[in-house]
């Protein structure tokens, strides 16, 4: 029995010298969940000032390299190389598009984010974008975007006659 209190005693005193090891509360998930929030935030910011400023590298960036582009058109469905190209003759004029999120919701599960925003766009007027970005390698990279122009329902019917009349 001495042996066995000797042993209990030398675990008990080497452990009292251990970190204690971080709580894991809802309050730190919720502080790691804001966090991840905030910085999907940031990327989703930073994407439509590169856009407004023509910064066609820096827009780019923020793709991954797989990336896919949904436009308003509905033949736009372009990978990063084709974005490239339809984006690099108004970027260079300077003639980047200018967005901002009028409102924004995000919601992440671990390594994936959803977005969905409501856009002020000033060559489309009201528009939404929806989103998913994945985290890699530490950082926040948008992996499919959707661009649509809203249409209020009382003003469906119209819309839907001047889509479907041929030119």
């Amino acid at each position: 029995m001495p042996t066995v209190r000797l042993a209990l005693f030398l675990a008990l005193s080497a452990c009292a010298t251990c970190p204690e090891p971080a709580p894991t509360t809802p309050a730190t998930a919720t502080t790691t969940q804001s966090n991840a929030e905030a910085a999907v935030e940031a990327v989703l910011d930073d994407w439509h000032a590169a856009a407004a400023e023509s910064d066609l590298p820096r827009y780019l960036g923020h793709l991954t390299p797989d990336a896919i582009f949904l436009g308003t058109d509905a033949t736009e469905r372009w990978t990063v190389d084709q974005l490239r190209a339809y984006a690099e003759a108004p970027f260079a004029a300077g003639r980047g598009w200018r967005m901002r999120a009028v409102r924004r919701a995000v919601v992440v599960r671990g390594d994936v984010a959803w977005v969905d925003e409501d856009l002020d766009a000033v060559n489309l007027g009201p528009a939404r974008g929806r989103g998913v970005l994945v985290h890699d390698d530490g950082v926040w990279r948008i992996a499919h975007y959707d661009l649509a122009v809203t249409v209020p329902n009382e003003r469906f019917e119209a819309f839907r006659a001047a889509v479907a009349t041929p030119e």
